[in-house]
C-alpha cells in the first residue's frame, strides 16, 4: 500500500465511526500523508447568541481536519492538547475549509497546524495547533507483503 492509500485507507475507517463530524455535516474532502482538509457548512443550530457561530464548532471542524491528518499513517492517534486562536467571525451558511498539516512528528508525538478559511474568500477564520500522541493499534490491517507469502 502507497503512503497515499494508507492515507485514504485510514481516513475511510475512521470516517465510519465519526458521528459527531457525520451528524454536523462535515466533509472530508482531502487525505494525505500527514495532511487532510475538512469542510463545513454553518447552520442555524450552530450560531450563538451574538449571532455567529459558536467558536466550539469552529474549534470541532480544526480538530476534525487535525485526527484526519495524525491518523493518515495507520496508527491510532489521539489529540493530546489544542489551542485555538479566533480570528474573525463565522456566520450562518458560512463553508468553512480546515486545511491541517503536519509540522514534527518525533517518536509517538506530532505537531499540526490547521488554518480555517471562509470559502469563497478565503478569509481566516481561525489557527488552530494541535498536539498528538500515537497509542497502540491501527486503524487498518495491515498487507502482507510479497516476501511474507
Amino acid at each position: 500500500m502507497t503512503p497515499d492509500e494508507l492515507a485514504q485507507a485510514s481516513a475511510d475507517a475512521m470516517w465510519n465511526d465519526d458521528r459527531a463530524s457525520q451528524c454536523l455535516g462535515i466533509r472530508i474532502t482531502s487525505v494525505a500523508p500527514g495532511r487532510a482538509i475538512a469542510t463545513m457548512r454553518v447552520r442555524e443550530d450552530m450560531i450563538n447568541g451574538h449571532d455567529v457561530a459558536h467558536g466550539g464548532y469552529v474549534f470541532l471542524l480544526a480538530d476534525t481536519a487535525f485526527a484526519f491528518a495524525c491518523n493518515s499513517y495507520g496508527n491510532v492517534t489521539l489529540a493530546a492538547g489544542a489551542d485555538v486562536s479566533f480570528v474573525a467571525p463565522a456566520r450562518l451558511h458560512d463553508v468553512l475549509v480546515a486545511k491541517a498539516v503536519e509540522r514534527h512528528r518525533f517518536g509517538r508525538s506530532g505537531i499540526y497546524d490547521v488554518t480555517v478559511t471562509r470559502s469563497g474568500d478565503g478569509s481566516v477564520v481561525a489557527e488552530f495547533r494541535g498536539r498528538s500522541r500515537t497509542i497502540r493499534g491501527s486503524l487498518v490491517e495491515p498487507t502482507p507483503s510479497p516476501d511474507d507469502q
